[in-house]
């Protein structure tokens, strides 16, 4: 899934790139080369997203009650956060309930995570738990593109990475949820994330350590924090371009990418039909996935009409010079800015033995996003941390939301965890 998102990336780098990257010749033959005018203005098959459904409407039509709330982060952001407040089955509105607080990965949004429905889906699950359910968005995606004096047509409001995401934004929605009423008087929240979702708990917990004290227990879902063994195609192809301070970085820098729109969304279908040039960037995951019936359908066809969600360029760098590195560590300004912004030549490493909180690390063999070596490297920092290795060979990065045996492995495990923290 995120593989099919992120291919058009491929594609508009190599513009810029020129002769850098290799890529397969075009055909001489007109009648051989689609016109993408006339296949994009075809009204029998046009992709809109007007009227398109949103988490609102992912959350109610299963009958949950549903609430959206505006987070104003310290440096101005103002994100969404969207709620399931109790469950209509439980009826247990004036019950005090946990927290758990759920985020998404790179290219999405949460709109995400309700797609597998109410028997499947985690929302759903942790609601009908008896949990305070509430969904993350990171700012510059669908549903976080306000700020209080910055506008989106600026590239001030586009530079952030992923820090910042963990830095401010995690931090101002866990303040935000525990000063709610069902909130205060709770001693934390419950955390799950999967991929980017990750990231940034690690940023915040090791950047931050007071919020370790505000985490009951965090579970890391597909964790990316060293990049130095990702066999990702499309890593392995860019990196050595973006992965340092130089014109090509410069140029891709600080800027939206991939926002969530109708010329996206058709570009996106394009873009992994069989017969496209750059389709062997987003094929291996939804080969292993889709044609080996791995894969909730139902849910992927919902996530292809929503992600992807929008996000900075600057994210996508920070990644790639994490690959090149092999640091977990601030974004790389390059000497003269780092200088000046951390006082060294180079970012320092995010102190990740700071972290005191219990972390779980759910991973897998398959996962060329996460690789086995980089997950233990990291575990090998932190002081409280349990594992949880996938024992299914062809577990891959999206299993970990999408596969239809999710409940079973994922789900369901973590909840029972989070009912013997709360003694339930």
């Amino acid at each position: 899934m995120y593989r099919s998102h992120i291919a058009v990336f491929c594609a508009l780098v190599g513009i810029f790139l020129g002769p850098v990257v290799q890529s397969a010749p075009f055909s001489n033959d007109p009648a051989e080369v689609s016109n993408f005018y006339e296949l994009f203005n075809n009204p029998d098959a046009h992709l809109s997203l007007i009227n398109g459904p949103d988490t609102i409407h992912f959350i109610e039509e299963h009958g949950y009650p549903a609430e959206r709330h505006y987070v104003t982060t310290e440096d101005g952001y103002i994100i969404s956060l969207f709620r399931i407040p109790y469950s209509h089955n439980l009826q247990n509105q004036e019950e005090k309930r946990p927290i758990a607080f759920i985020q998404h990965g790179l290219f999405a949004s949460s709109d995400f995570w309700p797609s597998l429905g109410p028997d499947d889906g985690l929302p759903f699950l942790l609601s009908d738990a008896g949990y305070d359910v509430w969904l993350g968005n990171a700012r510059g995606n669908r549903y976080s593109k306000n700020h209080t004096s910055r506008l989106t047509s600026h590239p001030d409001f586009w530079r952030f990475s992923w820090h910042e995401i963990g830095y401010f934004d995690i931090a101002a929605a866990i303040d935000y949820t525990l000063s709610t009423e069902n909130g205060q008087d709770q001693e934390g929240i419950h955390y799950i994330g999967h991929s980017q979702g990750t990231t940034v708990m690690f940023v915040l917990l090791s950047s931050r350590p007071e919020y370790n004290d505000k985490i009951k227990t965090a579970h890391m879902l597909a964790p990316v924090a060293f990049m130095d063994h990702m066999d990702d195609v499309m890593v392995n192809t860019l990196s050595p371009y973006l992965g340092f301070t130089n014109i090509y970085s410069t140029l891709f820098c600080s800027q939206e990418f991939l926002p969530h729109n109708d010329f996206v969304l058709a570009l996106m279908y394009s873009v992994c039909r069989p017969e496209s040039i750059v389709y062997r960037f987003c094929s291996n995951s939804n080969e292993t996935n889709t044609d080996s019936g791995r894969t909730n359908s139902t849910a992927s066809s919902l996530t292809y009409g929503v992600m992807p969600a929008g996000v900075s360029t600057d994210q996508i760098l920070h990644y790639m010079q994490e690959h090149q590195s092999g640091h977990f560590r601030q974004f790389d300004f390059g000497t003269k800015k780092n200088k000046k912004t951390y006082g060294t030549d180079a970012p320092e490493d995010y102190p990740t033995e700071l972290i005191t909180t219990e972390m779980h690390l759910w991973y897998s063999d398959n996962d060329e996003m996460s690789a086995v070596e980089d997950v233990l490297r990291v575990a090998k920092t932190l002081p409280n941390k349990v594992m949880h290795h996938m024992e299914d060979p062809l577990w891959d990065h999206m299993d970990f939301a999408l596969n239809w045996e999710v409940r079973q492995y994922i789900n369901d495990p973590i909840i029972a965890i989070l009912n013997e923290y709360e003694g339930k």
